[in-house]
């Protein structure tokens, strides 16, 4: 399965374009005649066949069930689909449904490209809540599933060097974390461990943030989304950043490829910093010997980073189309649609009764472990229009800060760059 995460930095022109008269989608499919309601769907899948199957399933599932509303589905690969969207938003022709990435349906929202989800509550509390996109306390967008970090080992290679397992109820403290890696590179691992730091993009705060939580700091102020003073370069921001310049200046990780968790398979690693999108490889290659480890505990618990894919509903698309919309995506989450979505790429279902269906995390499943760390670790990335901008300068601190920048005074630059962004947007409306 591809990497599910998405590069967010288009969401910024997005806003522009709202900014620009722009927002209000208008299109969502036309009627044919006294047939059924057209209802025009967009996806980022082209490309992957597995998630296309699988929409197609539930397409002509839902389509064959009632006479009313026809849904249309249209595909785009995942590197385009941010400029598809921004093309259509400028020419007010949405589609009715699309999805995004998660962090991203806050900047769509504000821009006016998207109504209320309004989707039943005992749908919505029935799913992960990292699968659920909520802003300014209204849920905009839902997905199928999630995915998630963990840390991979070698059961074997942990014994042999007498390291202590870590468990989801006690994970490695940071300064067992640390021991670890000075066994592993003296047993010989050059590099022991693999943050996944060649990565790019918005991995960086998908991966590193939760960190980040872990020690006490985050990338804003949650309480007010207006600043990021204090949060992401206060005290305990510093004190993480600078373990974070340690790992890679005490040789424990280095920024080299490749990308992915090729070098956990070669064992060229001990440690891979890795997602559930990379499992099923690790399985097959490792076989039994393959540990999925909870995350670090940086002092404030252990935490991953969470949110998927969702759908959403765009805000032009009214009347029967809306009502159809709507009727679908009900339709949609069933259990045995999530569980398939789930089986086919190989990510967390959203809801317990499709993960107790799934081959790979029902309780028996190989990648069980996964749904387990999903559920008591993961945590969303900020909700705001802002995180675009949040999202850009938290990665080119952290690489700055890896590649030997002073701590303090890259991390104040980047709230100056966060702040700046908030204030030129007067807020964001917070």
């Amino acid at each position: 399965m591809r990497n599910p995460l998405a590069i967010v930095a288009a969401a910024g022109l997005l806003a522009t374009a709202a900014l620009s008269g722009c927002a209000k989608a208008s299109h969502g499919g036309d009627a044919s005649g006294d047939g059924p309601t057209e209802i025009t769907m967009w996806t980022h899948s082209a490309g992957n066949p597995g998630e296309l199957a699988v929409y197609k399933k539930i397409i002509g599932d839902f389509n064959a069930s009632q006479g009313k509303y026809k849904i249309v589905q249209q595909n785009f690969p995942q590197g385009s689909y941010n400029d598809a969207i921004t093309a259509a938003a400028a020419a007010r022709n949405l589609p009715c449904l699309l999805d995004m990435d998660g962090p991203i349906m806050p900047n769509w929202a504000w821009a006016g490209y998207l109504q209320p989800l309004e989707l039943p509550k005992t749908l919505t509390d029935s799913l992960l809540p990292t699968a659920v996109g909520t802003y300014k306390g209204t849920v905009y967008s839902a997905g199928y599933w999630d995915a998630a970090l963990s840390i991979f080992a070698r059961k074997s290679v942990l014994e042999k060097n007498g390291i202590r397992i870590p468990t989801v109820d006690k994970p490695w403290t940071v300064e067992e974390f640390e021991a670890a890696a000075g066994k592993l590179k003296q047993s010989g691992y050059a590099t022991p461990l693999d943050l996944g730091a060649a990565d790019k993009g918005e991995w960086w705060s998908y991966a590193y943030s939760p960190m980040l939580q872990s020690s006490g700091g985050d990338e804003i102020d949650r309480s007010t989304m207006k600043t990021a003073e204090g949060a992401l370069n206060g005290p305990d921001a510093q004190k993480f950043f600078g373990w974070f310049q340690k790992a890679f200046k005490n040789g424990w990780a280095n920024s080299n490829g490749p990308v992915g968790n090729q070098n956990f398979i070669d064992d060229k690693v001990a440690l891979s910093y890795t997602g559930v999108w990379n499992a099923q490889d690790a399985l097959e290659k490792v076989g039994s010997d393959l540990l999925i480890l909870p995350p670090v505990d940086f002092g404030k618990g252990a935490k991953i980073g969470g949110g998927s894919w969702q759908w959403g509903i765009s805000a032009g698309c009214t009347g029967a189309k809306a009502e159809g919309a709507r009727e679908y995506l009900k339709f949609s989450f069933q259990d045995k649609y999530l569980t398939d979505f789930a089986d086919s790429q190989v990510v967390i279902p959203a809801t317990a009764g499709a993960a107790a269906a799934s081959k790979y995390f029902s309780e028996q499943g190989s990648l069980h472990q996964f749904a387990v760390l999903s559920q008591k670790f993961a945590l969303a990335r900020p909700a705001t229009p802002g995180y675009p901008v949040i999202s850009t300068s938290f990665e080119k601190a952290a690489k700055d800060i890896m590649n030997g920048a002073d701590v303090k005074a890259t991390l104040d630059a980047a709230v100056k760059a966060i702040d700046s962004d908030i204030k030129s947007n007067n807020g964001y409306g917070n």
